[in-house]
């Protein structure tokens, strides 16, 4: 399934590094982007995310938060957050329903890896709609941060 721009963003309940409950749905009357990301640790991922730690005062500018959401378990994310100093929630979508609900999941990753979640971001608007979807099929790109930018200003 894929989501469009427009369509009501699936709500989703997902532990944080923390072991606290994020749900998306406490987030209204705020925009929030969300990113999935495959694996914590690697290359690509950590780039992305200390790309986002380290603009976060752009993000709040634009009255946005950021989750980000891996199928690693939150021990890992803990230990992923904590390394890098992530200012911004990691989330275990250990049982992959979230990437799956989004359409951001690969049925067969490297390695011969199962059900990791694809390279993905979304932009959800106060009312809890899609406004920016991007799902990448290669886990070496990055998500268009400039995009998703000039959506939250647009919003």
């Amino acid at each position: 399934m894929s989501l469009q721009i427009g369509d009501k963003a699936p709500d989703f309940t997902l532990k944080a590094s923390d072991k606290s409950d994020v749900t998306l749905s406490s987030y209204a009357g705020k925009n929030v982007v969300v990113l999935f990301f495959p694996l914590a640790f690697t290359g690509v991922c950590t780039t992305e995310l200390c790309s986002i730690r380290d603009n976060k005062a752009d993000y709040e500018a634009l009255d946005a938060e950021v989750l980000a959401i891996s199928v690693d378990s939150l021990f890992t994310l803990d230990k992923f957050k904590s390394e890098q100093g992530y200012n911004f929630p990691l989330l275990s979508d250990w049982n992959k329903e979230t990437a799956k609900a989004y359409g951001a999941l690969y049925d067969e990753f490297v390695l011969g890896m199962k059900g990791v979640a694809k390279r993905s971001a979304f932009v959800v608007d106060k009312d809890g709609i899609i406004r920016y979807a991007e799902v990448l099929e290669n886990a070496g790109e990055l998500p268009n941060f400039a995009a998703i930018n000039e959506t939250l200003k647009s919003i």
